[in-house]
């Protein structure tokens, strides 16, 4: 697998792990919610230590999809350039 490809396939990953790190932390935010629509917490701490984490957690996986965007798009642009070059042939030298 040559680099250009690479390039694509873990632009695909980051992405869909991306993706799938916000749904897993709004799955969390969801379930932890009870019938009256207040998230419940054990105490005030793991309420502001979750919080946290999930914030950081949230633009970790933001951070992620932007990388895996730029990844694909770069590997257009190369895919671009290759196919450039090879359309390109020698023209005969003029007498």
């Amino acid at each position: 697998m040559d680099t250009v490809t690479a390039q694509l396939v873990f632009g695909i990953i980051v992405i869909v792990v991306g993706i799938g790190l916000i749904y897993w932390i709004n799955r969390r935010k969801f379930y932890r919610r009870n019938a009256m629509g207040a998230e419940g917490f054990s105490s005030f701490e793991a309420s502001v230590f979750t919080r946290f984490i999930e914030r950081i957690g949230k633009w970790i996986a933001y951070l992620l999809i932007i990388v895996g965007a730029i990844c694909i798009w770069t590997y257009s642009q190369m895919k671009k350039d290759k196919e450039k070059q090879e359309v390109r042939t020698e023209q005969p030298a003029q007498r």
